[in-house]
């Protein structure tokens, strides 16, 4: 199996907010990567995969509700979390309105360092947890290929194979 690193991709149009996110994720075992718009974030969506996305709602241009909005559209990256991180005073609209565009969670500034940084690690372990269960299907993918590519070959030998035939059927058989 492979081993990966998560990523996060961190979306903000301040670089101290950046530098902020990636102090408090410093030492998860992840790779930060800091992008300063929507259409930058997109860019990088089209590229690279995200065990989840810390996105500023307000920003502009692109602000970050179309942004998660464009995210949830496109099947590659409908399933990445998105938490929304927000200076504006808690305000319920926008709040429906980040879940509405897919949102995870809203959370308003100030918050909690350690609260984000064990949201983003729950992310990290499911997406890891993905991997591997991603990983595993694949391998028994290949070993049920191995094992009918052998069966076709020991089909055409004579009898004296068919205890090997019916113990190589038996593992095939799905539990």
């Amino acid at each position: 199996m492979t081993t990966r690193t998560a990523r996060v991709l961190a979306v903000d149009d301040r670089r101290e907010n950046l530098l902020a996110l990636t102090a408090i994720l410093e030492g998860l075992p992840v790779e930060i990567v800091a992008v300063t718009s929507g259409e930058d974030a997109l860019k990088r969506l089209l590229v690279e995969d995200y065990a989840v996305i810390l996105l500023d709602a307000h920003m502009p241009g692109m602000d970050g509700f179309e942004t998660a909005g464009h995210v949830k559209q496109r099947e590659r990256t409908r399933h990445i979390p998105i938490l929304f991180l927000t200076a504006v005073d808690y305000d319920p609209h926008l709040a429906f309105r980040g879940y509405q565009a897919g949102a995870v969670d809203y959370i308003t500034k100030p918050f909690d360092p350690w609260v984000l940084r064990s949201k983003v690690a729950v992310f990290v372990d499911l997406w890891t947890m993905h991997m591997q269960v991603a990983d595993q299907a694949a391998e028994c993918a290949r070993l049920r290929s191995g094992v009918d590519d052998a069966l076709r070959l020991l089909e055409g030998d004579p009898p004296a194979v068919e205890e090997a035939m019916a113990r190589l059927r038996e593992a095939r058989e799905p539990t």
